[in-house]
């Protein structure tokens, strides 16, 4: 447990110097065309960092990470590691003032650990059977993608927005904004319906029935849960209308979920009674195969007693199943807490999870002010260049806001998801999906801090030596990145805030002609870029070979 703690501490550590770290990412802009003190952006960003808590509900990026390496290679040990290292690079590169990824040392740090963890304990390993291979060249590939992205976006934004004709750039804003609208609007029907899925445990009897083709009664299951899916696939279609719960409320009263509570029992009686744990340890030690089926019946005899739950209720049923694990009185109190399972409310959560309306309309309206603010400069008002100017400046709030609601949603994330891998693997949860309510507050608590702190080798980086940022160049790069984090969040990819803005900062440079970007210190920041993650998984490897040896 004490592991588990220092885990925790140091997630967090490193969660506040990824805040730090990338501060200059938030603020670079903003204080290199003086709309903000450096004091003040500093605020202004460490702010909107925390703020995005509340729009974020969908951690799909943290179980990206969290999903990074198979569970087998996961461990305390191996989380340490991977933590270490991930600190000693953001610290090196933040010295040296280098805008390097904290996500991309994170991601690297953590497979480096596992994969030197496979190979201390099992010898050689195949490099697929111990990380995601798609999930880690998805990242991989977005190295590049990001700051292309953003380049493009924001070409695109800052070429739209010196154009002349206002109702020409009013029309592209509208067209822009009813594009994106739509396409988050696409992301929230598709994770409706993913989280539909894995509630009801679909993927997961899918695998069953890939692994045993002739299987007839994982064929059989599968049947029947797909039966129930295409039944309340139909109502996801009312969420605008009934919210998470009257949908919840709906399904429940259409089709018997019942099912999914004595799979949520026996879920909840595997965890305590330490399946998890027994399979890993016959994975590293045959020899342990005894105290693997010891621990199977003990799961074995729990099956009446979670058969007779309706008629003893949850308290009653709890307690006799903790008896049977033989489990002390903390763990007993945990186990009888967890099996009052209401299966409307955990459907609903599910649900309520995919909404990004708010996210959405958010962002809707900060074009809608973009449009207004160009409107009333450019038509009401007679148009002088200090007036733009002035009008472009107060843009730059609401831009540099936005970016920093992205990056707090996107690498917040990224800690959470190595907080969760450490719980699963210490047994306190089965499963990402039962992360507590805690970690996100703590994670986005401590970016946000972080971000307060400054970081200010790297904002001359960012702020001045790429490209001179003008007030209007500020507005167009920090739009375009908040835009590609957003989109790469819903999306669940892992990308860098720091490759983002480079990107987005390149592309407004470029819009005045290619010789305004330094492309010397582009190449400088690229090569920066390649190896974080292969040194990053170095340094954990040797750091778990260290803690291994003491």
């Amino acid at each position: 447990m004490t592991l588990v703690v220092v885990i925790i501490i140091l997630a967090l550590v490193f969660d506040y110097i990824n805040g730090f770290h990338d501060a200059a990412n938030s603020i670079a802009t903003v204080v290199s065309t003086k709309v903000l003190t450096p004091f003040q952006a500093v605020l202004w960003a460490g702010m909107f960092n925390f703020l995005a808590y509340f729009l974020f509900k969908d951690h799909a990026v943290a179980n990206t990470i969290n999903k990074t390496v198979f569970e087998n290679f996961v461990t305390l040990e191996v989380i340490l590691a991977g933590l270490i290292a991930a600190i000693f690079w953001n610290l090196l590169t933040w010295w040296y003032g280098i805008p390097s990824s904290s996500s991309h040392a994170l991601i690297g740090s953590f497979a480096g650990a596992a994969v030197a963890h496979a190979y201390i304990s099992k010898g050689y390993v195949p490099l697929g059977e111990i990380i995601e291979m798609d999930k880690t060249i998805q990242t991989v590939m977005f190295i590049v993608l990001a700051p292309l992205v953003g380049m493009i976006t924001s070409s695109y934004v800052t070429l739209s927005t010196i154009q002349r004709n206002i109702y020409l750039k009013s029309g592209i804003i509208l067209l822009s904004s009813f594009a994106l609208y739509s396409m988050f609007g696409y992301f929230m029907n598709q994770k409706l319906d993913e989280n539909l899925q894995k509630f009801l445990k679909l993927d997961k009897a899918k695998k069953e029935v890939t692994k045993n083709p002739d299987d007839a009664k994982a064929q059989e299951k599968l049947a029947s849960i797909s039966a129930k899916y295409e039944t309340l696939k139909p109502i996801l279609a009312e969420f605008n209308e009934l919210e998470a719960e009257g949908v919840a409320a709906k399904m429940t009263a259409t089709v018997d979920l019942s099912s999914y509570r004595e799979k949520e029992l026996q879920d909840i009686t595997k965890r305590f009674a330490g399946l998890d744990r027994a399979k890993k340890d016959v994975f590293y030690d045959a020899s342990k195969q005894d105290e693997l089926e010891a621990v199977e019946a003990r799961i074995a005899a729990c099956e009446p007693t979670l058969a007779m739950y309706d008629s003893l209720g949850a308290t009653a049923c709890g307690e006799q199943v903790a008896h049977i694990l033989d489990l002390g009185g903390k763990q007993t109190d945990k186990l009888v807490a967890s099996f009052d399972v209401n299966v409307e409310k955990k459907l609903a959560k599910a649900l309520a999870k995919a909404d990004n309306r708010l996210l959405t309309y958010s962002m809707m309206v900060v074009f809608g002010l973009f449009l207004i603010s160009y409107i009333f400069v450019e038509k009401i008002r007679t148009p002088t260049a200090n007036k733009m100017a002035n009008m472009y400046k107060r843009l730059q709030l609401l831009s540099s806001a936005a970016f920093s609601l992205g990056h707090g949603g996107s690498d917040a994330q990224k800690v959470m998801g190595i907080i969760g891998a450490a719980l699963i693997a210490n047994g306190d949860i089965s499963e990402f999906k039962e992360i507590p309510s805690w970690v996100p507050l703590a994670c986005y608590t401590a970016i946000g801090l972080g971000t307060l702190s400054g970081g200010w080798k790297i904002v001359k980086t960012m702020g001045t030596r790429i490209t001179k940022v003008t007030p209007l160049e500020g507005v167009g790069a920090e739009t375009a990145g908040a835009i590609t984090l957003f989109l790469t969040a819903q999306m669940g990819i892992p990308v860098s805030s720091t490759h983002t803005i480079t990107g987005s900062i390149i592309g407004v440079g470029a819009t005045k002609r290619l010789s305004a970007v330094r492309w010397g210190v582009t190449r400088s920041l690229l090569f920066a870029w390649i190896i974080t993650i292969p040194i990053s998984a170095l340094v954990a490897g040797l750091c778990y070979a260290v803690i291994q040896a003491f």
